[in-house]
């Protein structure tokens, strides 16, 4: 009997992303624009986070911001109530964004005069860490509750991060969350990760963010 041929779609699809990938980070330089992929689990404090930057910043820079859903525009409105920039990017079902996808977003955005562009990414930790959306760095939101242990569970996340955020510090108290755990299994997948706590409701630890970002732009205006 002949044997059936096997066809790595999924490699040749990657391959593809990661070229559109690399032309998107390319252009993205020569416009002097940094370009943030932010993800997070759903309730993790993704957008309430980006609202109290975005509040902290508007005054020292132009930002942007494209909000990724399967459905609904909720988040676009609240963070269109910052002032910022925004425009809403519906996935059709799908549960990450790919670089064409995040290219559709930026033309229809016009990030031209922009300093910092969000694209805040569809919350699962699974999908959107396979997917290379040409932003010039990744960065991650992981809430107490969630727990320590995340990690563990998705190692890929944590792997192509070059920062996480702590979030809802403030709650800390009154869960099983070992901080200091947390970051040792993180800088065991990737020794280079920037890990920040915070608590987006209270402000805590937000300025050590802030000026991550703002030496981002700064390096991007170079």
């Amino acid at each position: 009997m002949e044997k059936f041929k096997v066809l790595e779609v999924k490699e040749s699809i990657f391959q593809k992303n990661d070229e559109r990938a690399e032309l998107l980070r390319k252009e993205m330089k020569e416009q002097k624009t940094f370009l943030l992929n932010l993800m997070s689990s759903p309730g993790s404090g993704k957008t309430t986070t980006l609202t109290r930057t975005i509040q902290a910043l508007r005054e020292e820079m132009k930002i942007g911001v494209m909000e990724a859903d399967i459905d609904s525009d909720v988040d676009a409105r609240t963070i269109q109530q910052t002032g910022a920039k925004v425009i809403q990017l519906h996935t059709g079902g799908m549960c990450h964004l790919d670089a064409e996808m995040t290219r559709q977003g930026i033309e229809a955005l016009g990030t031209e005069e922009l300093d910092l562009v969000v694209l805040e990414n569809v919350g699962n930790l699974v999908c959107p860490a396979e997917f290379d959306t040409g932003a010039t760095k990744n960065a991650m939101i992981l809430s107490v509750p969630e727990g320590d242990d995340k990690p563990l569970k998705y190692p890929l996340m944590f792997s192509i991060c070059d920062v996480l955020l702590v979030n809802k510090m403030d709650v800390a108290p009154y869960f099983d969350f070992d901080l200091d755990a947390c970051k040792k299994r993180a800088r065991e997948l990737n020794p280079d990760i920037q890990v920040i706590p915070i608590s987006a409701r209270t402000g805590e630890g937000l300025e050590e963010w802030l000026d991550w970002l703002r030496g981002q732009v700064k390096k991007a205006k170079a």
